[in-house]
């Protein structure tokens, strides 16, 4: 378990972050997000014992990471940015000097460098130089040298950042699959990559916690209106009525004019009021055929833009306020 605990970073006068806490437990795979400057990269890098918090106390698996630093470090493997590699070392030759730095013991050494190449894929690369590996083998290579040693909490920076898709879909199901054996904490500003891995999302803005929920709860908890999709034929234009019709329907709107002679609709409401069950019982009534009807998810994108602004606004509040006195 990771907990963390009234944390704030200071560098003179600016307050990258401003006492954050949460707790991480074991087995879960947990989201950092956030825009540039939110305080990601700063988190991460106290989370790792690479620097120190101005005020408050990280505690991992027990062991706080100033006072059983060593301990602390021990239960840790960590993948920073931008993939810092020895260029001319083989793959093989880059893990067996991380288990080695890491204390793997000597007997031990040789089956642990084996098997954590084969846990990231690497097994017929591993006599390749580095310098001519792709992008996406290069994450790999980060990947196994944070992983050497069998760490429980793996701490990831932007482990997708720079990849193809093809390689993004890789390095994600290799996350999902090192979350079964592994507590997972990685940052990321791609938005679809929290949703399908993490089943958590603490969101950091300004240095401060936004908000830590599911990617489901969070998408709920900002939806503010039901957005419906409505594919429909209607041969006697009829569509433009139906909001008089039905006094729940805030706003109508034709998006698009399909080639099979169908149009779509989005139809908005009240976040409380499903109008789907009303739908299906007016509009065959007025000659219309439903070919399509769906709710319009909301995305994590979303859900993430709406926290983010909406603490934007209450600081200016708070400035503003302030200003007046």
């Amino acid at each position: 378990m990771i907990e963390v605990k009234n944390v704030t970073k200071k560098y003179g006068n600016f307050t990258a972050v401003d006492c954050i806490s949460f707790t991480v437990k074991d087995g879960e795979i947990v989201g950092l997000l956030g825009p540039n400057g939110a305080g990601k990269s700063t988190t991460m890098n106290m989370l790792t014992g690479f620097i120190e918090p101005t005020e408050g106390t990280i505690n991992v698996n027990g062991y706080d990471i100033m006072k059983k630093t060593k301990k602390a470090k021990k239960q840790i493997g960590y993948m920073p940015e931008n993939v810092p590699l020895y260029m001319e070392l083989t793959v093989k030759e880059f893990v067996s000097y991380m288990a080695e730095l890491k204390l793997v013991q000597r007997a031990k050494r040789k089956e642990e460098v084996q098997n954590v190449l084969k846990e990231t894929g690497l097994e017929e690369v591993q006599n390749k130089l580095i310098r001519n590996l792709s992008r996406g083998y290069k994450q790999r290579v980060s990947m196994a040298g944070a992983l050497v040693g069998n760490p429980e909490v793996l701490i990831l920076d932007e482990p997708t950042v720079g990849l193809d898709p093809k390689q993004i879909i890789e390095i994600r199901n290799l996350v999902k699959k090192l979350g079964k054996k592994h507590t997972v904490i990685l940052s990321s500003h791609i938005l679809s990559e929290i949703s399908q891995i993490c089943e958590r999302v603490i969101i950091l803005n300004k240095g401060k916690i936004v908000a830590i929920d599911t990617p489901q709860t969070l998408e709920e908890k900002t939806k503010e209106k039901n957005i419906l999709l409505l594919t429909v034929e209607d041969k006697e234009e009829k569509m433009s009525y139906l909001q008089n019709k039905i006094k729940d329907i805030q706003k109508l709107e034709m998006i698009k004019d399909n080639e099979d002679g169908t149009k779509q609709y989005q139809i908005i409401s009240d976040r409380e009021i499903d109008l789907r069950k009303t739908l299906f019982e007016v509009l065959p009534k007025e000659g219309i055929t439903i070919f399509e009807l769906k709710k319009a998810e909301t995305t994590l994108e979303d859900a993430f833009i709406k926290l983010v602004n909406q603490t934007e606004k209450k600081e200016e509040k708070k400035t503003k306020k302030g200003g007046k006195k």
